[in-house]
């Protein structure tokens, strides 16, 4: 049974400007299309949120922020952010549409690269990397998936030096000042990738996408991820426990200069390695001019069962100025030659300046003195006067803990919170430093902040594939139960046709939710039998294989006639369904009154007061009646014609 529902979005005009083609890929909190840019006539690519979190106003306002920031990057090797609007109410962005395969495919196919391909592709992920560390963000899932190689702008596709790199998908992207948890308390990182204080502590700075950028060195490499296991918690904490191998141990023939870069990304210390994406790209640089690049399409790999990876033995090339930041190796930013006197002759001078006058040795002293006092006074303020305790900001409300940190002198930030069943939101459930630690003077305090109970809103998935909408239920933390699939008029089969709770109500993490299937149209139509004697009626629709329940209502249409059906005519039925019919009684029986000696007007109007109908004969209509005919007393229908006689 083929469960598929269209896109609705599909072929949609969005703002008035574009239109929708295709859906690239759906994720855990938007999903991705291309679209014609009508105005400009191009194709870019849309991402809009799914309606389940177009409901949190934090989510929104960070898409919103972040959709800014990435759009002042203007990076060549940055995925392009063009526009950022509303369409049904759900939150928007309108990207470049990057024409060309993951580094992921590329090592699908090719296994592994050599050293040269290796270094080309890193040296523009850098670069895109450090503009967003330039920028305050962070992108925290650095992984082959999210790096795009293109054709070069010159055409070529020949080799991978040559290349065009996009890093794309800085959606997961956070500002460093508000580094920590997502809100949903998970790992926001793919294991293979992660670095080790985001696994121990879930911090994140530019370091960690340093720590991630040397992974996946070392699997372009190698054609590995240096860790496995059966279970993604097992890979993650090896990074913390483990040093990463150097890569010539399971390709040999690699230099110690890929070795070294490997091991100074990886550094489980933060602190060991470079500090952001910049001063890597700086060794990465210095590293590919030791190898030589300028012939670097003409090397070839050799069969992955070979030992080693050749490298051309080339002199480097000029690569373009967008594509790297300047090395230190380069004369342009060599040291100048010292020019005038040196530093000794200038301390000589000044020597004989001040000890050859009368008070040279009294303002020496002075000096000496003023000297020491300063020293004594920055060594203090440097073990100690810079330094306070924190204070306790545990249990208290948001605006409490805004006011008793600003009155100490100290700034705020705040991760992605907690949910808590007892804890109202917007009160301080955890600190980073704790209450009483010794910190610097005006330091920052990271606050975990309640969000209250955990709740899930059940969205509105009528008319969606049973598959798609039990996704969503699971994301959501909610248990879809499927029930008996049943028959519906309007919904194509495998479709969901009602939920129980019904859609906007909020319910727990691991309730459950009914779905209700649609299993397509009815095999039958119930035919129209109104109108019909009951006994045709019941004839036709047990024929078909249905019941037929009878209901005697008053009625003055014939005895034995139909005069109501449920189902009506035309609604889809299954055999052995009931079909209510009411059948007339036939019209109510009336006493005909006694009307001889009235004047004829008063008796037709007495006859028709009963519901008779009176036909008057006779010579005079204005006498008296003399006779009438059912006689006084008879019991007739409802609507019999009674014949008077006026004389």
């Amino acid at each position: 049974m083929d469960t598929r529902v269209a896109d609705q979005l599909l072929g949609t005009l969005v703002d008035g400007r574009y239109r929708v083609r295709a859906r690239v890929a759906r994720g855990g909190m938007a999903t991705v299309y291309t679209a014609t840019d009508e105005r400009l006539e191009r194709t870019v690519a849309l991402k809009i949120i799914h309606p389940s979190q177009a409901s949190d106003p934090h989510f929104v306002d960070r898409f919103t922020d972040e959709a800014k920031t990435i759009a002042r990057l203007t990076h060549p090797n940055v995925v392009a952010v063009y526009d950022q609007g509303t369409h049904a109410g759900l939150p928007y962005l309108i990207m470049e549409y990057v024409r060309g395969r993951t580094l992921r495919d590329i090592l699908a196919e090719r296994r592994r690269l050599n050293p040269v391909e290796a270094l080309a592709i890193l040296e523009q992920m850098l670069a895109a990397i450090a503009a967003a560390h330039r920028a305050g963000l962070v992108h925290r899932d650095v992984k082959p998936e999210n790096v795009l190689v293109a054709a070069a702008p010159s055409g070529g596709t020949a080799n991978l030096v040559d290349a065009v790199v996009k890093v794309a998908d800085f959606g997961l992207a956070r500002a460093v000042e508000a580094s920590a948890d997502d809100e949903s308390g998970h790992l926001l990182a793919t294991v293979a990738y992660v670095a080790p204080e985001l696994v121990t502590d879930g911090h994140a700075d530019p370091r960690t996408d340093v720590y991630s950028a040397g992974i996946v060195l070392f699997e372009m490499l190698t054609g590995r991820v240096p860790y496995d296991a059966e279970r993604p918690v097992e890979v993650a904490w090896q990074h913390v426990d483990r040093d990463v191998p150097p890569p010539s141990k399971i390709v040999a023939g690699l230099s110690s200069t890929m070795d070294d870069l490997v091991a100074r990304a990886t550094r489980r210390d933060p602190g060991a390695r470079p500090t952001d994406a910049g001063a890597m790209l700086v060794e990465v640089q210095s590293a590919r001019d030791d190898l030589g690049t300028a012939n670097a399409s003409t090397a070839e790999l050799r069969p992955i069962a070979q030992p080693t990876v050749p490298v051309p033995s080339v002199q480097p090339t000029n690569r373009p100025s967008w594509a790297r930041l300047p090395s230190p190796r380069e004369a342009g930013h060599r040291r100048p030659a010292p020019t005038g006197p040196s530093l000794g002759d200038r301390f000589h001078h000044i020597r004989r300046q001040y000890l050859s006058g009368r008070g040279g040795h009294r303002a020496l002293i002075a000096v000496i003195a003023l000297l020491t006092l300063l020293v004594a006074v920055g060594g203090w303020w440097l073990a100690a006067g810079r330094y306070t305790s924190t204070p306790s900001l545990d249990n208290l409300t948001l605006t409490a803990a805004q006011e008793k940190a600003e009155s100490a002198g100290f700034t705020l930030k705040y991760d992605g919170g907690r949910f808590d069943e007892k804890i109202p939101k917007d009160t301080v459930l955890a600190q980073r430093p704790g209450p009483g630690e010794r910190v610097v003077r005006g330091a920052t305090i990271t606050l975990t902040l309640s969000l209250g109970p955990e709740r899930y809103v059940v969205p509105d998935l009528v008319g969606t594939a049973y598959d798609l909408a039990a996704s969503e239920l699971e994301r959501l933390k909610l248990v879809p139960i499927r029930a008996n699939d049943q028959y519906n008029e309007t919904m194509p089969p495998g479709n969901v046709i009602a939920l129980d709770p019904k859609p906007g109500t909020e319910l727990k993490p691991g309730d459950k939710v009914t779905v209700f299937v649609s299993k397509g149209r009815p095999p039958l139509t119930v035919p129209s039998v109104v109108g019909k004697n009951i006994n045709d009626a019941r004839q036709t629709l047990q024929g078909m294989g249905l019941v037929v329940e009878v209901e005697e209502v008053d009625s003055p249409k014939p005895q034995g006639e139909v005069v109501e059906q449920n189902p009506p005519a035309e609604t889809g039925i299954e055999p052995g369904k009931t079909v209510k019919l009411k059948v007339s009684k036939g019209p109510p029986a009336v006493a005909v009154p006694q009307v001889m000696g009235m004047q004829c007007d008063q008796g037709k109007l007495t006859l028709e007061s009963v519901g008779l109908q009176v036909q008057v004969s006779g010579p005079n209509p204005a006498g008296l009646i003399a006779f009438q005919s059912p006689g006084a007393g008879s019991t007739v229908p409802s609507g019999t014609v009674v014949t008077i006689f006026c004389s």
